[in-house]
């Protein structure tokens, strides 16, 4: 004769929520997080703000990959403290790669930054665009590499606009993307920053004089409504995220596309989110590699639902 406890439906139900928990949890944070953020004129001065450091640390400790922009660190101090912060915060080894300072006014030479995870991604390749007087600061395309995610090598092409001549830089991105697609001989490219794309700075009848805009095979996953600003006063969607072809679009988790608000999130003031900088972060996150994380919730209930019951017929 078996003997049954009436508690052990009720232990194997708390047993199937707590199993459940954990395997969504995993399955929602999953996800390879590429962020761009311009922090506004980020330099040593800045760096040695700890409470802009602490916030700024929690924000980039959330990406594999993230784009700072307005970086004026010509001797790398401050990066070098970021980093120092960074790999402190967490188990994660953080490195970074940079562009040589970019602009033509000695007050605001800037350089594009990525900081990266070298646990879970590498740099396989660094390109500075060099055609005279199309930007005001030419994108640093970086070739990255991950065996973590579902599509393995990617090339991210960062820009910062001159706003009064945004249509046309952004324009000229297809110019780069041909040439940094032709380098590499890989067309998974995505381009991220803050581009001033929206409100005086590029109108709807702007669209139809640029090209990733005009061509189908580049898809802008922020849009056009969508807010980046710390201002109450402004809701313009300056910074974004395009990629290009429907191999990387496949390759991006749905609905992961989003601005970070890190103000809301760390329930910070407006007064001490602008202590960083007038935008907030915006964020795309690739599909793993491993299938179990790509599994949905619903997939990860209906297993664990069998395996319970399989349990409770043979008591």
């Amino acid at each position: 004769m078996r003997w049954c406890s009436p508690y052990l439906p009720l232990l194997l139900l708390v047993l199937l929520l707590s199993l459940l928990t954990l395997l969504v949890g995993g399955a929602t944070d999953s996800g390879f997080r590429i962020c761009a953020y311009n922090v506004q004129k980020f330099n040593m001065e800045k760096a040695s703000n700890r409470r802009v450091m602490h916030t700024l640390t929690r924000i980039l400790s959330r990406c594999d990959i993230s784009l700072l922009q307005e970086v004026m660190d010509p001797d790398g101090k401050a990066i070098k403290s970021l980093l120092s912060s960074l790999n402190r915060y967490d188990d994660y080894t953080y490195q970074s790669v940079s562009s040589k300072s970019l602009g033509n006014s000695p007050s605001d030479m800037q350089q594009y930054v990525f900081i990266y995870r070298n646990n879970t991604v590498n740099v396989t390749g660094q390109h500075q665009y060099q055609k005279e007087q199309s930007f005001l600061r030419e994108p640093f395309a970086v070739q990255f590499q991950s065996k973590k995610t579902a599509i393995k090598n990617f090339i991210l092409v960062p820009l910062h606009t001159d706003p009064r001549k945004a249509v046309q830089e952004i324009d000229r991105l297809y110019d780069v993307f041909e040439e940094v697609s032709k380098k590499w001989k890989n067309m998974n490219v995505m381009f991220l920053g803050d581009f001033h794309a929206s409100c005086a700075y590029l109108t709807r009848p702007d669209k139809k004089n640029i090209r990733l805009f005009t061509n189908s095979k580049f898809s802008w996953l922020i849009g056009d409504k969508v807010d980046t600003t710390v201002s109450d006063e402004t809701n313009c969607a300056y910074d974004r995220i395009v990629v290009y072809g429907k191999d990387f679009l496949k390759a991006i988790s749905p609905f992961s596309t989003k601005v970070f608000n890190f103000a809301k999130e760390f329930k910070l003031t407006k007064t001490k989110a602008l202590e960083l900088s007038d935008h907030l972060p915006v964020e795309v996150k690739l599909k793993s590699s491993a299938p179990l994380l790509q599994t949905t919730p619903l997939l990860i209930l209906l297993s664990v639902s069998v395996i319970v019951q399989s349990f409770l017929s043979a008591l």
